[in-house]
């Protein structure tokens, strides 16, 4: 939880511009996630059947989107301490995501 904290808290202080390269990395990154996930994401908007498993699809979503732009600010960071909140965000959304695919019941 802390370093998503963190993160969102880069992201926000990456609203205001600025010259630090890392920032900028961020934001570029940041960026050419979202163009990416919006263009793979499919909303469905019947209602479903399990309304558990859908949730559980929503989350599992959201956890992919995270863990994406987790790798990405990971491999774009070269400061130690935005790569350790990289990295401890990366790995909280793997734990994440191989939970909720636990849950997931078998089609």
């Amino acid at each position: 939880m802390r370093a998503a904290v963190a993160l969102a808290a880069l992201a926000l202080a990456g609203c205001e511009g600025g010259g630090d390269p890392v920032e900028s990395a961020l934001r570029e990154a940041a960026a050419a996630n979202h163009a990416a996930v919006t263009k793979e994401t499919v909303v469905d908007p019947a209602p479903a059947a399990d309304p558990d498993a859908a949730v559980v699809t929503r989350l599992l979503t959201a956890e992919t989107q995270a863990l994406a732009a987790a790798e990405t600010a990971l491999a774009a960071a070269s400061d130690p301490a935005v790569r350790r909140l990289a990295a401890a965000s990366r790995d909280a959304h793997r734990a994440r995501i191989a939970e909720l695919e636990a849950w997931r019941p078998t089609e």
